[in-house]
């Protein structure tokens, strides 16, 4: 779908729309700049700290430290698999999807909700990766699938983090040795 296929003038239209549409491009940049990781890491190193200085506990920070890592690790090789158009005016250029930005906010934003296990804070990460997303595409930096995409990568990845997690907090509370 990134590349070819039904979906793909759905997507462009869609893309056009918001790029068009009645999101001021402020508010759109701001939330766009929310998946730089120069803004989405320090937040998350904060929630580290926070949670390892409330448990103590250093090696529930290696789940989340390596979905963190995998982000660039498994983004960049499909950008370049897939080469996909972004939307006018980077169009001559390729390498839009999925969405590197997209990827970092939902994952480093997911892991914070993790981590705090609050219902707050991860209503608040929903809000704030659709407004990266809506950022994103509004400033014609990608196109809505590009997102999209990055948000289902995101997805297994906090799954995979939160099931590391929960293994690591069982091993603790029976007792049993974790190597």
């Amino acid at each position: 779908m990134a590349a070819d296929g039904p979906f793909l003038t759905l997507d462009e239209r869609v893309g056009n729309a918001i790029r068009t549409g009645a999101i001021p491009s402020g508010p759109a940049e701001f939330f766009a700049d929310l998946g730089n990781p120069t803004v989405a890491l320090p937040v998350l190193a904060a929630a580290l700290a926070y949670v390892t200085w409330r448990t103590r506990d250093l090696r529930a920070l290696l789940p989340p430290l390596l979905a963190m890592t995998l982000v660039p690790v498994l983004v960049g090789p499909l950008k370049a698999l897939l080469a996909r158009p972004g939307p006018p005016p980077m169009s001559p250029e390729t390498g839009f999807y999925p969405s590197g930005h997209a990827a970092t906010a939902a994952v480093a934003y997911g892991l914070c909700a993790l981590l705090l296990r609050r219902r707050e804070v991860a209503y608040g990460c929903v809000v704030v990766n659709a407004a990266v997303g809506l950022g994103l595409v509004r400033q014609g930096y990608h196109w809505p699938v590009d997102v999209i995409g990055s948000w289902c990568l995101a997805t297994v990845l906090l799954y995979a983090t939160a099931w590391a997690l929960s293994r690591s907090t069982r091993r603790s509370s029976s007792g049993t040795p974790s190597c």
